[in-house]
């Protein structure tokens, strides 16, 4: 379960400290992606905390998030039509769902286990 936080923080730390800049023009794509990126670790983490993680799912899940928001933005860009608000919405949607989630999932075990003791 550390693994995916552990590789969050460290690309957090790499971008930070690194002098890598991304063109404007390609901005909205990045922005997708990590969102995607952002929605797919959450929804690892929740699977994982509810014992249903499978790592096949979670590898072409993260992929196809990816690809599907990018594929959204650029057809956007090429329509004349903001696209990638349609991604970002669901995105921003199901990440803060699984956030929820994770909370309430984390929060029972916590309860149970002071019941417990």
């Amino acid at each position: 379960m550390w693994l995916p936080i552990i590789g969050l923080l460290v690309g957090v730390l790499l971008g930070l400290f690194s002098e890598f800049r991304v063109p404007d023009e390609y901005s909205s794509y990045l922005s997708i992606a990590v969102l995607a990126a952002l929605d797919t670790l959450f929804g690892g983490i929740r699977a994982h905390l509810e014992n249903i993680f499978e790592e096949t799912v979670f590898i072409t899940g993260f992929f196809t998030n990816i690809l599907l928001a990018a594929g959204l933005a650029f057809l956007g860009v090429h329509l004349g039509v903001d696209l990638y608000l349609a991604a970002v919405f669901a995105f921003g949607v199901r990440l803060f769902h699984n956030i929820a989630l994770i909370r309430r999932i984390l929060i029972n075990k916590w309860t149970t286990k002071r019941k417990e003791n």
